[in-house]
């Protein structure tokens, strides 16, 4: 029986330096697909996306797609697995992926047909309404210190330890109030490493809590739509990111009520949108 994929693959290749060439092992980050299927009870699993991701963790990143994609919600997920369809097939069973509900699943009934991306998913400002509509405005809860930001940002890059053989995997993290990380998580696909994330406290709830407003998410590149969309629909008030917003994921911000703050480094960051959260440390 095949082993599953790991998150970094080693190969061979050929570095080229002032003078010289060598053949010499190097570190690559794995990416392959991810069939992620649904199914009611009592019912075959039936296709509903295809992401391309780094292997591990993928339990996690089901969860998390099918609850901020708005497939399902958190009580509606009873069992995540490798799909049992697949198994005949030593290769294509850690590649598949079934979630099942505690209620019926119509095929029909899916919100929108997802991306078989790994970098970007939906874009559009009527996305944005019908977000609106969907998961309201994260409520405003309690004050951030600012020092929180800085702080989850700076133990990020400690802890992203496929990103160090490899140089190419994103990073999300949950944080806590005084800025320490929860959970970390990698994958090629910035929108997976935070699904992955946000897996993690759905199916984990005892650990996490259920009160998501209690923490923030940080992630390592730039901020797009979809990763405000999905801290949104997390119920997560805060967004920390080491790079820099688009102008869809400002507005989306402002709109759905999340503190983002973008270009952390060091002690200094923007804040595009609901700086009322914040309490300054300085």
């Amino acid at each position: 029986m095949f082993a599953p994929p790991k998150a970094v693959t080693p190969l061979r290749v050929l570095k080229v330096r002032p003078g010289r060439r060598l053949e010499l092992p190097d570190d690559v980050a794995t990416e392959e697909p991810l069939q992620l299927m649904v199914a009611g009870p009592g019912a075959a699993a039936v296709p509903l996306a295809v992401t391309m991701r780094t292997p591990g963790h993928d339990f996690e990143l089901a969860a998390g797609f099918v609850f901020t994609e708005g497939v399902a919600l958190a009580s509606e997920i009873r069992s995540v697995d490798y799909c049992e369809a697949a198994s005949a097939d030593p290769v294509a069973r850690w590649n598949h992926v079934a979630i099942r509900l505690t209620r019926p699943h119509s095929p029909d009934a899916q919100p929108r047909t997802f991306a078989a991306s790994a970098s970007c998913g939906t874009c559009g400002k009527t996305s944005i309404d019908e977000l609106a509509v969907a998961c309201g405005e994260v409520p405003t809860g309690g004050s951030w210190r600012t020092s929180s930001i800085t702080g989850a940002v700076g133990c990020l890059r400690g802890a992203q330890k496929s990103f160090d053989r490899t140089g190419g995997l994103h990073a999300a993290g949950l944080f806590d109030r005084d800025g320490e990380l929860r959970v970390v998580r990698e994958d090629v696909g910035r929108h997976n490493a935070v699904d992955k994330v946000i897996g993690a406290t759905l199916l984990d709830p005892e650990h996490f809590g259920t009160a998501r407003g209690d923490y923030g998410l940080v992630v390592s590149g730039r901020v797009s739509f979809e990763i405000v969309q999905k801290a949104a629909v997390a119920g997560l008030p805060l967004l920390a990111a080491v790079s820099a917003p688009s102008s869809l994921a400002v507005e989306t911000a402002k709109r759905l009520g999340v503190t983002l703050a973008a270009f952390v480094r060091g002690d200094s960051f923007n804040v595009y949108s609901h700086d009322e959260r914040l309490t300054y440390t300085d």
